[in-house]
């Protein structure tokens, strides 16, 4: 066993976290941890939850019978820190601080970093996070908005979006560094990429209410209105935060962020749910249609992936929009635990070398 390579990966969501435990080529772990309301309603932010959420991937390894001292390496999610480049990252102090601190604590993705800088401390080993949500690879131009000093931010779902257009380059026995892709991540918040030699060279934010609106997230809105919102004295800043981020979109207008069960409504004729519905998938093509121009026309595949991607309905919504620009190819779901690991032995294979986060 001491021989033997296994890695710890944590992929955490705001209501769940993915655990698996990788040795060679082949997994001995694989689990979705689910909490209840009643496990997370009394923490005041994320951090909290740290122990909590570490207390149950133990007691999932004691399960399988997987010793915590056979664990050779680390790696998790990294959230909402300082904008970095693609690539796999050491978890050193500095981005441990950044990942409990700040914006650092909007978003459950850092705790993937948090518990793997905890766990490798006790351990002894190292920890690492892969392709973290702020990636930055935007282009100058992408980044100009009307108001001098706001810019526009590349915080995005890197890790499966970078994965899956690696994938699709694959399939169309194209080197990623030389694809001209678009991929949407259709899952609790949407995020649509355009990716050309290799790097993300725009994006909507998907974490601060751009581009299409999603399950639970308000994507992008007219100005004035949220203005309006915002000095209502209806809403504190963070109230309005929560709202953009995590308690509007699908869920504000139907009070459920589940396709299936608005799908089954619909079924059952209910109209309103079917406009939501379709206005979700109309500003999904809406975004790929931007990314095609920032791709200068010249598309060679759109992949749709996330959550979302299962449903036939959605994905046919978007595909009858998009088609034209470039085949479009269904990824359903997301291999995140996968991207992590392989993010991973790139650099435990002496392929790459681990970054180092400077803040």
């Amino acid at each position: 066993m001491e021989n033997k390579l296994r890695i710890l990966a944590i992929n955490p969501g705001s209501t769940s976290t993915k655990i698996g435990v990788y040795e060679e080529g082949s997994w001995l772990l694989e689990r979705t941890i689910r909490y209840e309301y009643a496990d997370l309603k009394d923490f005041a932010n994320i951090v909290e939850q740290k122990d909590m959420r570490k207390s149950f991937i133990l007691e999932a390894l004691k399960e399988e019978n997987i010793p915590l001292s056979s664990i050779k390496a680390i790696v998790g999610r990294g959230g909402i820190v300082k904008p970095v480049e693609s690539g796999t990252y050491l978890v050193n102090d500095k981005l441990f601080h950044d990942l409990t601190h700040g914006d650092g604590t909007r978003h459950a993705s850092s705790l993937g970093g948090i518990i793997g800088y905890e766990l490798g401390k006790e351990l002894g080993i190292q920890a690492y996070i892969v392709d973290p949500v702020v990636v930055d690879e935007m282009i100058p131009i992408a980044k100009i908005t009307g108001i001098k000093g706001i810019e526009r931010r590349s915080i995005f779902h890197a890790l499966n979006s970078k994965f899956i257009a690696r994938r699709l380059s694959e399939k169309l026995n194209k080197e990623y560094s030389h694809s001209r892709l678009i991929v949407a991540h259709l899952g609790g918040g949407i995020s649509v990429s355009a990716h050309l030699g290799g790097k993300v060279i725009d994006v909507n934010d998907a974490a601060a209410g751009e581009g299409p609106f999603s399950p639970e997230r308000a994507g992008t809105l007219p100005s004035a209105g949220l203005i309006e919102l915002c000095f209502s004295g209806l809403y504190t800043k963070e109230e309005v935060y929560n709202l953009v981020m995590s308690q509007s979109g699908m869920l504000m207008h139907l009070g459920t962020k589940n396709l299936q069960e608005v799908e089954k409504r619909v079924q059952e004729g209910d109209e309103y749910g079917k406009l939501v519905v379709e206005a979700m998938a109309y500003q999904v093509s809406k975004q790929i249609g931007a990314m095609v121009a920032a791709l200068e026309g010249e598309v060679e595949g759109i992949a749709l992936t996330g959550g979302l991607a299962y449903s036939k309905t959605f994905t046919e919504l978007v595909k009858r929009r998009v088609e034209k620009f470039a085949p479009v190819h269904i990824y359903p779901g997301e291999d995140e635990l996968l991207a992590l690991v392989e993010g991973v032995l790139m650099v435990l294979n002496n392929k790459v070398k681990a970054k180092e986060y400077l803040g």
